[in-house]
């Protein structure tokens, strides 16, 4: 690695267990950990209709090559880990690719089902770019095609039903060692947090550990049949590489 440290790069959809998973890493003495660093440029560049977009967007960087040279560059606060929590749909096709090849980039998937009934909550009507699984299928096969390597893939029920034993998996698979701090932590919001927390983050703000698994409520309505089964093509070409 570069610089020396450990840069992790979580890539996930919206609305799994990506902020819970920031919390784990980020209860970690060793780590320091990075909200959404594309958000602000996402925003601005799709002019996307999000809570508080404005403000996300005057408070964050909008320069991708500032970002990029942020995430590459020294760990910070002399910690071993950076751990940095990506959304796929933020790393716009523009923002060039050549970076991931310095970074330990990992998949966080969750079924496409679940995602969909959860986004509903926030957008009654997702469209397929708004779930970043066509997005994170791409990145993943960059990925493998730059090093020639499977990147490690964690399933969040698969983390809901043994979060120890996956987060093991996890740790073991990208070179550091397994600490029991990721297990839980304290509640509340954390200065980490993206300034969109207050929009978003009232369940994890609230939760000490991961909470346990629990069947979907809901199912996919008719009307979204279509960006459900394409989301689930996706889907599958990750899920047989999940470390479980």
């Amino acid at each position: 690695m570069p610089n020396g440290g450990v840069r992790i790069a979580m890539w996930s959809g919206p609305r799994n267990i990506s902020t819970a998973m920031m919390r784990s890493w980020g209860n970690r003495p060793d780590t320091f950990v990075m909200d959404e660093p594309f958000y602000a440029y996402y925003l601005k560049r799709t002019g996307t209709a999000h809570p508080g977009a404005e403000e996300v967007v005057a408070t964050g960087e909008t320069n991708w090559r500032k970002i990029v040279a942020k995430l590459t560059g020294p760990v910070p606060n002399n910690t071993g880990i950076f751990y940095q929590k990506q959304m796929t749909h933020h790393l716009l096709p523009e923002i060039d690719r050549g970076w991931l090849a310095q970074v330990t980039n990992c998949f966080l998937i969750r079924d496409p089902a679940d995602v969909i009934v959860s986004y509903m909550k926030k957008n009654n009507e997702p469209a397929l770019e708004d779930l970043g699984f066509v997005q994170q299928a791409e990145i993943f096969d960059f990925v493998r095609r730059e090093t020639d390597s499977i990147a490690p893939v964690i399933d969040a029920d698969d983390v809901l039903r043994a979060p120890k034993r996956v987060l093991k998996l996890l740790c073991d698979a990208v070179g550091v060692e397994f600490s029991p701090a990721m297990l839980s932590w304290p509640r509340g919001p954390r200065l980490t947090d993206g300034i969109w927390a207050k929009y978003w983050y009232a369940e994890v703000e609230n939760s000490t550990s991961f909470h346990p698994f629990r069947p979907r409520v809901g199912e996919v309505p008719e009307r979204l049949r279509d960006v459900y089964e394409r989301c689930q093509e996706f889907y599958e070409k990750l899920h047989p590489h999940r470390l479980h």
